[in-house]
């Protein structure tokens, strides 16, 4: 609902007031000066109800409520405190998103796409399934964190909008000729071993007047990120590109694939490295290297692992030269318990938990026990590993080594190339957006 001019604040003054002037025409209150304390103290608090405007874009109200819940969500899913100038900052960005999301659906609209509630309805609901969550459930924890379920629902909106949106206005003119795939699959054949990078990225544009702003805003992101905010939460929340929907991941990609400035990055970081600011065209990026493989070639990491986990939980208060002890202790005990076979009975020996499962990829594991692993025969146990509260071993049961590498898909890469183009269009379709919008900031 649209208000008038006058904000509905300013009504809740001005009703008392109209009455105070009433009964001064009438002889009911004494007339001359007003009455009216140097230390103005307001009595009662202000109704929760009114939500003051921060932004007004393009008539379209964006209210301090609209970026609180949205900071509460950001907060809470990534687990962390925010001090108070570093909350401010996120604030601003919270709003700039939100225009941004305001704007998106607008254009949509003014294309006749419509989002109906249903289907919003049910990207939420599907979003609560990620979360063992009924949708009800959902909406009573977002409560209890500060955020609410129209908050998430109108974030929903904006995204369903722009994808359908891009689906009408960029994609259908962006083409990639089965020239340009061959030739990719060429150059893919003739890197046979060479590597690839699986990237997710955070791209926050900027201009002239704005690149220092962005780029400290930028080195802020990459300090949560590095003391343990989720990329994907953040991505979602900061980046501009179009894959801020899918956590900022861009796939399996090969440098040349990458502006010459992140490939020369990429090609140098360790997995799981999560990069300064870039400065990049028409902004700056933030890149984590998920994973690498040779192209065309086997990665033992994709071998699916039998394992057996047998845990031991130690008494509280435990010294972590105990731990280490009992660390040795254990460790010794399992090695000679005779593989898999013999597991069962060792546990219960030890009065360890032993649980198993026979689907587990080398490459989803801890970097540390990865190549450990797979340097493991048939039976054999981990050293231990853990805390002073648990330790744990792996024991090695079965090894299913990957198959051979296959040949490129020319359709999986004609569909990425035509990805990264619909990114590029649609950055400049949104700045075209921002430059044309009538924003009052209030």
């Amino acid at each position: 609902m649209k208000l008038g001019w006058l904000p509905r604040a300013a009504v809740v003054l001005i009703v008392p007031l109209l009455s105070m002037v009433a009964a001064a025409q009438t002889g009911s209150a004494p007339s001359g000066q007003l009455d009216i304390p140097s230390d103005v103290r307001f009595v009662g608090k202000q109704d929760p109800g009114i939500r003051k405007a921060t932004a007004i874009v393009n008539g379209e109200v964006i209210t301090g409520s609209d970026i609180d819940h949205r900071l509460a969500l950001v907060v809470a899913s990534n687990n962390i405190q925010l001090p108070p100038e570093e909350l401010e900052r996120v604030r601003a960005q919270i709003l700039r998103n939100l225009i941004d999301e305001t704007l998106q659906v607008q254009a949509a609209a003014q294309q006749e796409i419509r989002i109906e509630d249903r289907d919003v309805d049910a990207y939420y609901g599907r979003f609560a399934q990620n979360f063992r969550r009924t949708p009800e459930q959902l909406s009573v924890y977002l409560r209890s964190i500060g955020s609410s379920d129209r908050s998430l629902k109108r974030q929903i909106r904006g995204e369903l909008a722009w994808q359908r949106l891009l689906r009408r206005q960029i994609e259908p003119f962006v083409t990639v000729g089965d020239d340009e795939v061959q030739a990719v699959v060429a150059r893919i054949n003739a890197q046979r071993g060479t590597s690839e990078y699986r990237v997710a990225e955070i791209f926050m544009s900027s201009t002239p007047e704005t690149a220092a702003q962005v780029q400290a805003n930028a080195a802020r992101i990459v300090a949560q990120l590095r003391a343990g905010a989720s990329f994907q939460a953040y991505a979602r929340q900061y980046s501009e590109a179009t894959t801020a929907a899918l956590g900022g991941e861009l796939g399996w990609v090969r440098p040349e694939q990458l502006p010459e400035e992140l490939a020369a990055i990429v090609v140098q970081m360790p997995v799981g490295a999560i990069t300064d600011p870039i400065p990049v065209s028409g902004g700056v990026s933030i890149i984590a290297l998920g994973d690498k493989r040779q192209i065309l070639v086997a990665d033992p990491r994709d071998a699916v692992l039998s394992l057996m986990q047998m845990s031991l939980t130690l008494p509280a208060g435990t010294t972590p030269a105990q731990a280490q002890a009992r660390g040795q202790q254990f460790g010794t005990a399992t090695q000679a318990m005779g593989g898999c076979g013999g597991a069962q009975a060792a546990a219960q020996t030890l009065g360890a938990e032993l649980v198993a499962n026979d689907q587990v990829r080398v490459r989803d594991l801890p970097a540390p026990l990865q190549q450990m692993l797979l340097g493991l025969s048939i039976g054999q146990a981990t050293p231990p590993f853990g805390s002073q509260e648990r330790v744990s071993v792996l024991v090695l049961c079965g090894r299913d080594d990957p198959p051979s590498a296959s040949a490129p898909d020319p359709a999986q890469i004609a569909t990425q190339m035509e990805q990264e183009r619909v990114n590029r269009r649609a950055q400049r379709y949104l700045r075209d957006l921002r430059r044309d919008a009538v924003v009052d900031y209030r």
